[in-house]
């Protein structure tokens, strides 16, 4: 056994109304890249969180390295070669990246004297290595999402970390920055570091992986080598049963524009003189790299991002946003790419969450109707099918893709007509997004139009009517789904303008 550097036995753990891990055991071998994988609420983050000393196990043991380990912080995981990478990244927003980076373990003697120099330098170094291009002076809020995330894993590589968890790295990466991820990855596992890898990626899995455990219901369901698995063998693992197709029959059908996007321009960041037009009942993908101005676009559609030129009209009324309760008024709504920090409320119930943006509607005379609050929400969970142990569970408990149903039923009680959505399937199982697929397109058939941006290009291949391409905070082309090519995307979201 001593080729296996991590090894986890009978680990089990509960939650109030959910038993989320019962009886795991999973053994990783030193110099591998181990994938994890499951439906939401598998389990697969809860068995790495109490790893990494986030949560407390009931039962069960972790031997790291030939010795048992029992973390009752994340600090102990570091300081003993564990480190992980959220899905959801926690970082302090108002801090440079390399004060992000070496938090904790400033150089110098902290408090009294911080080596700003030797943080900068040691920062530039791992970037170096890494080939990051970033500005280690750079506050945290004003970069990517995408960006974020290779901070993080600059800042897990700084560790020296013998056990890397990567939850769900590649979600809001672009294919190019996958490429350029992967051969982090590579070279760490070169060095013997061990990488976890979650992911709902089958493509990414079956390319990266040297084993694969697969888990379901809070159990482990099997470990294979990555060579032996298909991904028709790994979804039916993961859900106990066939899935035929991946995406949902398109069977909405785009009627006439209901919105028209004439040289739309932001002041504050970069979107450029965007011209487009939104069908009744269509599914528009926007496609594009990092920095294309997807999520701008949105954002400023939204009124999240002010306007500096052009104009909006719907029905052929001209319109103006400007802020998000006047966007609601016209009947938009948007989901935002980072659940956690512009998603939910994570202090506050499921109930709560699904309700939040309609309240005004539970308003009696000197209170606000918990009854009719409570219906809808009965209403978010059947209809979505969202697992979670009643309506009074804190919404922070549940799985991602779980979460990103509550916020869904939160729109969806507004009655919008047009939906924003940014990277809505971000960190969800196959299962899920095939759930969030038909809902899309259930929603499109009945009228609403939906605008979706997503880093996954056969995503937006097989849910769209139509795709738009973006590059500089340019619009580069439009594209037909149904005789379009990934290269052809690909070759527009790379065009200079």
């Amino acid at each position: 056994m001593d080729d296996y550097l991590l090894q986890i036995n009978h680990v089990s753990k509960s939650f109030p109304g959910v038993k989320a891990l019962d009886n795991v055991s999973l053994k990783v071998r030193k110099g591998t890249i181990h994938s994890l994988m499951g439906e939401n609420g598998a389990g697969k983050s809860t068995l790495m969180k109490c790893l990494f000393g986030i949560y407390t196990t009931d039962s069960g043991e972790y031997i790291l390295d030939g010795k048992k380990v029992l973390f009752v912080n994340t600090k102990q995981a570091m300081d003993n070669g564990v480190a992980m990478v959220h899905q959801e990244l926690n970082q302090v927003h108002t801090r440079s990246v390399m004060e992000n980076i070496w938090l904790g373990r400033f150089p110098g003697l902290p408090p009294f004297y911080v080596s700003h120099k030797k943080m900068y330098d040691d920062t530039l170094n791992i970037f170096k290595e890494l080939d990051i291009q970033i500005n280690p002076k750079a506050v945290i809020s004003t970069l990517s999402v995408s960006q974020r995330q290779m901070v993080e894993i600059a800042k897990a590589v700084s560790q020296h970390s013998k056990v890397i968890v990567l939850d769900e790295p590649t979600s809001s990466l672009t294919d190019v920055e996958v490429e350029h991820l992967f051969r982090i990855i590579n070279n760490l596992k070169k060095r013997g570091c061990s990488i976890i890898y979650i992911s709902h990626r089958m493509n990414e899995i079956l390319r990266i992986s040297d084993e694969v455990s697969v888990m379901r219901d809070g159990k482990m369901v099997d470990t294979l080598p990555a060579s032996e698995l298909t991904t028709e063998k790994i979804i039916t693992m993961m859900v106990g049963r066939e899935l035929s197709k991946v995406f949902p029959p398109k069977t909405n059908i785009p009627g006439d524009v209901i919105l028209q996007v004439d040289g739309f321009t932001a002041q504050y960041c970069n979107l450029k003189d965007v011209s487009f037009e939104l069908r009744k009942g269509e599914i528009l993908g926007v496609a594009g790299l990092m920095g294309a101005g997807r999520t701008e676009l949105l954002e400023g559609l939204f009124g999240l991002v002010t306007m500096k030129a052009g104009k909006l009209r719907k029905n052929g009324v001209e319109i103006k946003t400007g802020k998000p309760k006047r966007a609601m008024k016209h009947g938009f709504a948007m989901l935002t790419e980072e659940r956690r920090a512009t998603g939910i409320f994570g202090v506050l119930n499921v109930c709560d969450n699904v309700t939040v943006a309609n309240i005004k509607k539970y308003r009696e005379l000197f209170y606000i109707s918990s009854k009719k609050m409570s219906a809808d929400a009965e209403w978010a969970i059947k209809t979505l099918r969202i697992k979670t142990p009643g309506q009074k569970t804190l919404i922070r408990s549940l799985s991602g893709g779980n979460q990103q149903k509550v916020i869904f039923g939160r729109w969806m009680l507004t009655d919008p007509d047009i939906l924003l959505l940014d990277e809505p399937t971000r960190g969800i199982d196959v299962g899920a997004k095939y759930e969030i697929y038909q809902l899309m397109i259930d929603l499109a058939k009945q009228g609403d139009s939906i605008i979706m941006v997503s880093s996954e290009l056969e995503e937006l291949l097989g849910i769209c009517d139509r795709i738009m391409v973006m590059s500089g905070g340019y619009k580069t082309g439009e594209v037909d789904p149904r005789t379009t090519t990934q290269e052809e995307i690909m070759t527009l979201a790379a065009k200079c303008v």
